[in-house]
């Protein structure tokens, strides 16, 4: 602990992946305040986190219980995109109300500068196309505001792209895209265009290899798990890492407890018997049991489909967590398969995510310690810390801007004006 307390005061340390709740910034939720939320700036400081990732999302009708509203209409696109703002508001306000404490990266420039000064450095990202709708000319629009990463999947399809989980009671079927739409596609080359990192986590296996196929930049995953060690369809396969890779991208391994570590045996027998109450057959695999997927649950009434998921996630709630065991052994797999170049850390906090020894920003030595006691170099645990991220988010902006000189000069007509103007 004393060499991971020394270490972490020394390197530059990202979570790619962190949510705020809605009501953050109320009572017992202050930016300011050691409080019941999982990341706070107290809690940052504590653990010598340099930086995060903090992700505007949305997704209002992906609500649960027994009174779960009806399937998506187009208004829901309109409510999603008051979500939006509405997370935009929090994550832009702790910099403008902490001045002092935090400020918001946009370049790793930036990151670097204010890591340096003692802030902590922001990095806006956004999870989910959905709110969208079928506009990439958003995209544009959120750039401009400082958007640097972007996820084109939560749960459920959307009109960009497939979803690794996708939900037949919103009338999804695997594989409805083929991967990426057409608007998609669009996508990825206006985000290459932008600067703007590319994250497919939570993509489905056809989208995510359109996805390095189509890409002029390396891409990351913010937060996911490995299909080695746990096969659910959310976590990335041996494939799927090396595709990553091939860009030059990062995976950055979550600290969730489902990605980690198997549900027991006995939570799969309550989850079945909770099925026959159903009338379904019993799950058949991982990701029958992490998610309510069934085919038939498009036909289901909706009190019916919320009675469903509400019992279901009481049951896997129950389920023994993961520790930082599981979570080095994630990342010591994923460092075999495809380089210790390639891999980061995310904790996907306040939506799930969380291990014992790990339970907020403020544990991040916790994970440092378990890393030196895996072998790992000092050099080797910057690097999976932020050091690979910030080096594919400086690939991914200076192949904008080469893009960028390519479509307004020509090596004929550019000028030593020009070319000052452009870098």
């Amino acid at each position: 602990m004393r060499k991971a307390n020394d270490l972490q005061e020394r390197i530059l340390s990202f979570d790619a992946h962190i949510d705020l709740p809605l009501e953050y910034g109320s009572g017992g939720m202050e930016a300011d305040r050691d409080g019941r939320t999982q990341f706070d700036l107290v809690k940052a400081a504590r653990g010598r986190l340099s930086g995060a990732a903090l992700t505007i999302w949305a997704w209002p009708e992906f609500w649960i219980g027994p009174n779960a509203p009806h399937r998506p209409t187009p208004g829901f696109v309109e409510a999603a995109r008051h979500e939006q703002e509405a997370r935009y508001r929090i994550i832009t306000g702790i910099a403008r109300d902490y001045p002092e404490r935090a400020g918001i990266a946009y370049s790793p420039a930036d990151f670097r500068r204010l890591a340096h000064e003692g802030k902590f450095a922001i990095v806006i990202s956004m999870l989910n196309a959905y709110p969208l709708g079928d506009e990439v000319s958003r995209l544009d629009d959120w750039a401009a505001r400082g958007m640097r990463i972007f996820g084109f999947n939560y749960v459920a399809n959307n009109t960009w792209s497939d979803s690794s989980r996708p939900m037949p009671f919103y009338g999804d079927s695997p594989d409805e895209h083929g991967g990426l739409s057409e608007l998609g596609r669009q996508a990825v080359r206006r985000l290459n265009d932008l600067g703007v990192v590319i994250d497919v986590s939570q993509m489905s296996s056809s989208a995510l290899e359109q996805v390095t196929d189509l890409s002029r930049a390396p891409i990351i995953a913010s937060h996911s798990g490995i299909r080695g060690l746990v096969d659910i369809q959310r976590n990335l396969t041996d494939r799927e890492l090396r595709l990553i890779q091939k860009t030059g991208g990062v995976v950055h391994i979550a600290g969730f407890s489902s990605y980690l570590r198997p549900f027991s045996k006995e939570t799969l027998a309550k989850v079945n018997a909770m099925r026959t109450g159903f009338g379904l057959l019993d799950v058949e695999n991982l990701s029958q049991a992490s998610m309510p997927a069934d085919p038939v649950f498009s036909i289901w009434p909706e009190k019916r489909f919320g009675e469903y998921a509400s019992q279901l996630y009481a049951i896997l709630e129950t389920d023994p967590r993961a520790g930082l065991k599981e979570f080095g052994d994630a990342i010591d797999y994923a460092v075999k398969k495809i380089g210790i170049d390639h891999v980061g850390i995310s904790s996907d906090f306040n939506d799930g995510g969380g291990v014992i020894g790990w339970e907020n920003v403020g544990d991040a030595r916790n994970v440092t310690a378990e890393l030196i006691q895996r072998g790992y170099s000092d050099e080797d645990i910057a690097k999976l810390w932020g050091g690979n991220f910030l080096r594919v988010w400086e690939q991914v902006q200076n192949a904008s801007r080469q893009s960028h000189d390519d479509i307004t000069t020509s090596p004929s007509q550019e000028t030593p004006t020009q070319r000052s103007t452009t870098q």
